[in-house]
């Protein structure tokens, strides 16, 4: 994702000028003070702009998946996929079994994501020896669908207005048609397809829907941030999937 990439170099630049006011990186071409206060300018200026570029919107005109029936028009998001050695059936219940310690990083990631601080259980505080699916889908995520050996899609809310209340028992239907302003609603699928005898292609693919424009500038900047975080925990997730099913595979 290019503003992300401009974001982290960005940074990369204001630190390296920070460092230089203190002392100058002659290595790098920067041999005066000053020099180093116009790299911490520049970067910062770089991180600036990146943060508050406006989003586009997608929009899916052609149905395939139930992600696209649930999420069709988003302004964020992200596709990963991976080639396993083994059956449908095996990838999907893979999938449902696949806990966070299979998930490399994946306690550290979310630790500095939540800030170190413990929290309640969720996805981003899973207890050991339970299926990170389930775990979403008990606490902030909301089962959207279940196809076994196809698809399978949570969503939650990301953004909501100022005091706003859930109602009692949400749904699927309730997820999809909730257009109001002030909110930004983030689905995430993991899709499984046939890729040959004995082998499947698992794609995973997270969406954003902002609802109003103050509520999309307002993620933009938090996805740009987290977005490489995220991506790498997505391929490690499917990492994980693979090995599992292939593991079982094998056996």
């Amino acid at each position: 994702m290019v503003p992300s990439g401009f974001v982290y170099l960005g940074l990369i630049a204001a630190g390296v000028g920070a460092v230089s006011v203190l002392a100058p990186l002659a290595f790098l071409g920067i041999r005066r003070r000053v020099t180093g206060l116009i790299v911490m300018a520049m970067g910062a200026a770089v991180v600036l702009v990146a943060l508050v570029l406006p989003a586009r919107e997608s929009r899916v005109d052609r149905p395939v998946s139930r992600l696209d029936h649930f999420i069709p028009a988003y302004q964020f998001s992200e596709l990963h996929s991976t080639r396993i050695k083994a059956s449908r059936d095996r990838v999907y219940w893979a999938i449902r079994s696949v806990t966070a310690d299979e998930i490399p990083l994946f306690r550290t990631l979310t630790g500095i994501r939540r800030m170190g601080r413990p929290g309640p259980e969720s996805i981003l505080n899973a207890p050991e020896k339970m299926p990170i699916l389930d775990v979403a889908t008990r606490t902030s995520f909301l089962l959207l669908a279940d196809e076994p050996a196809r698809e399978i899609v949570i969503g939650t809310l990301v953004a909501a207005p100022p005091g706003w209340r859930p109602p009692a028992g949400p749904s699927p239907e309730g997820f999809r048609r909730l257009r109001d302003p002030g909110f930004a609603l983030a689905a995430m699928n993991f899709r499984v397809e046939d890729a040959g005898p004995d082998a499947s292609t698992v794609t995973t693919e997270t969406r954003v829907y902002a609802t109003d424009a103050p509520t999309r500038r307002r993620f933009a900047g938090y996805w740009r941030v987290i977005y490489p975080g995220s991506a790498l925990i997505r391929r490690m997730w499917l990492g994980a999937i693979k090995h599992r099913a292939e593991s079982r595979a094998r056996a």
